[in-house]
C-alpha cells in the first residue's frame, strides 16, 4: 500500500482523536445534561482549553478535506513520488502535534505547525501538476 494511503488512513484515526478531544473538554465544560440534550439554543461558549481543542478540531476538518482529495487524486493518477511521500508525512506529524500544542496554548509555534502541515498538502498537490 501507497505511504499516502496509510497516512491517509492514520489521518482519518487522528482526526477521530481531534473531536474526541473536543468533545470531552466541551463536555466538561458544558456538562453531561448538556451533552446529551438535542442541543436546541446557544450552547455556552467554551473556554480555555476546551475552546481551543473545539478551534483545533475545527481547523482539522478544515485543512484535511484539501489533504484527503489531493492524496486521493494523486493516488488515483498514480503520480505518487518522493515529494508526495514527505508531504503526506509533513502533513501528518504537523498535525499530530498542532493538536496538544493548541490546546496548551503555545500561539506562534502553533502558528508554524499549522504552516508545516499546509506546506505538506501543497507538496502532496503539487504532483497534479
Amino acid at each position: 500500500m501507497a505511504i499516502e494511503l496509510k497516512l491517509l488512513g492514520w489521518s482519518i484515526l487522528l482526526g477521530l482523536v481531534y473531536v474526541m478531544v473536543a468533545a470531552t473538554l466541551g463536555s466538561q465544560q458544558r456538562g453531561l445534561k448538556w451533552n446529551a440534550s438535542n442541543r436546541e439554543g446557544e450552547p455556552r461558549a467554551l473556554t480555555g482549553a476546551g475552546g481551543r481543542a473545539d478551534r483545533a478540531s475545527r481547523n482539522f476538518l478544515e485543512t484535511f478535506v484539501f489533504f484527503a482529495a489531493a492524496v486521493l487524486a494523486v493516488v488515483l493518477a498514480q503520480r505518487s513520488n518522493a515529494t508526495t511521500a514527505l508531504g503526506v508525512q509533513l502533513y501528518f506529524w504537523a498535525r499530530l502535534i498542532y493538536l496538544p500544542i493548541y490546546v496548551i496554548g503555545i500561539p506562534y509555534l502553533r502558528t508554524l505547525v499549522w504552516a508545516v502541515s499546509m506546506a505538506g498538502i501543497v507538496m502532496v498537490w503539487s504532483a497534479l501538476l
